[in-house]
Parts: structure tokens; C-alpha cells; sequence
């Protein structure tokens, strides 16, 4: 059953995941994205806080992020 108040659009872009205060990052790739939110693909999950900026490589625009959901590779976030 599909929980979020917004569906999102699949997508396939370039980002990465920015935490202590910018000076650790992240790759990840936007599989899809909302205005609320995105799922994220990263390498591995261990080691991301529940909240983070994530910069998308397009446009350079930074998202404050809080983590929703995670699996191994990937996480669920609601925009803050």
C-alpha cells in the first residue's frame, strides 16, 4: 500500500550526500524523487546519519534531508 501523500517520478540522477557540516560525502543516485522526498542508491547505508543535505549534481540545489526508510543500498527521505 502506497503511504506517501505525493507519488514520485522514477528518475535516474547524479547527487551526493553531504554530513559533518559538508566535509564527509556521499554518491548516490536519485532513482526517483517527489517534492517531499527521494530514494536513494548509495554503496552501502552503515555510516549515514538520520539527517543530511543531499546536492544534486544537475542543478547543484541542496535538499536538507531526514532519513524515512533504509535497506542495505538504499535509503527513503523526506525533504525537511
Amino acid at each position: 500500500m502506497e503511504r506517501r501523500r505525493q507519488p514520485r517520478a522514477r528518475t535516474l540522477k547524479a547527487a551526493r550526500i553531504l554530513f559533518n557540516q559538508h566535509h564527509s560525502v556521499i554518491d548516490c543516485t536519485v532513482r526517483n524523487l517527489s517534492p517531499e522526498g527521494a530514494c536513494l542508491n548509495v554503496a552501502s547505508a552503515l555510516g549515514i546519519p538520520e539527517r543530511f543535505d543531499v546536492i544534486f549534481e544537475a542543478d547543484h540545489s541542496i535538499r536538507p534531508c531526514r532519513v524515512v526508510w533504509h535497506k542495505e543500498k538504499q535509503l527513503g527521505v523526506e525533504f525537511a
